[in-house]
């Protein structure tokens, strides 16, 4: 924890001071709740979960789904898929810029990870939303790796879980992005007639379009 002796100090001391402690950078991690400091292997094994007051870390879409997949016979959808600047929208920033910035920041082509695989041998499609590229917002992209993860549950007959973390519809593709709440819906009424069941895991945080659309439209 930073204070402000950090902030004086000279940075060759500080890294030498680091050197010294014999603790790599990301091995500990502070609960939001609490403020414990826990030991980040540790806090794999107990699912990303305090171990002193129980509260549930935010983690990533890949983190989820790994967590939620048996290990064999995973397959990731439309993993070709990529955002761009159809608009040429620009705020403070360009979004061509944004999109750049947030792929190399998570590793992710766009704000949604679409998985076929296992459950306890059960086989489906899951869905997760990752919140840290652009607070999980959803795009052109986003709504048609939903779409093609759900067409696959029609096709095969499997159930689908999204597990949602979204801001909601993203603003710099405008009417685009407002597209998809309707898009999402109707696939999704489609596998409600076929009597294929949709699980929607509402996690840490959901708001607007998301939870105005494929959020609140699962059957459990």
């Amino acid at each position: 924890m930073s204070n402000w002796l950090d902030k004086i100090m000279p940075s060759k001391i500080r890294s030498e001071s680091k050197q010294r402690t014999g603790v790599p950078e990301g091995l500990w991690k502070k609960c939001p709740k609490c403020g414990a400091f826990l030991y980040k292997p540790e806090l794999d094994k107990n699912l990303d979960v305090c171990p002193k007051c129980q509260h549930h870390l935010r983690i990533t879409a890949r983190r989820r789904l790994d967590v939620f997949l048996d290990k064999d016979g995973r397959q990731e959808i439309a993993a070709d898929l990529e955002p761009w600047d159809r608009l040429k929208f620009k705020d403070s920033k360009r979004y061509k810029d944004r999109l750049t910035q947030n792929q190399k920041a998570t590793g992710e082509k766009d704000a949604l990870v679409a998985m076929r695989g296992t459950c306890l041998e059960t086989p489906l499609v899951a869905v997760a939303f990752e919140f840290n590229f652009l607070g999980g917002s959803m795009g052109q992209v986003v709504g048609e790796k939903f779409v093609q993860a759900a067409n696959l549950c029609l096709e095969e007959r499997i159930p689908l879980v999204c597990f949602s973390a979204s801001g909601g519809a993203r603003m710099q593709e405008a009417i685009l992005s407002l597209m998809q709440m309707s898009k999402t819906a109707a696939v999704l009424e489609r596998m409600k007639q076929e009597g294929i069941p949709y699980i929607s895991v509402m996690t840490d945080p959901v708001f607007g379009g998301v939870s105005a659309s494929l959020a609140m439209l699962g059957d459990l």
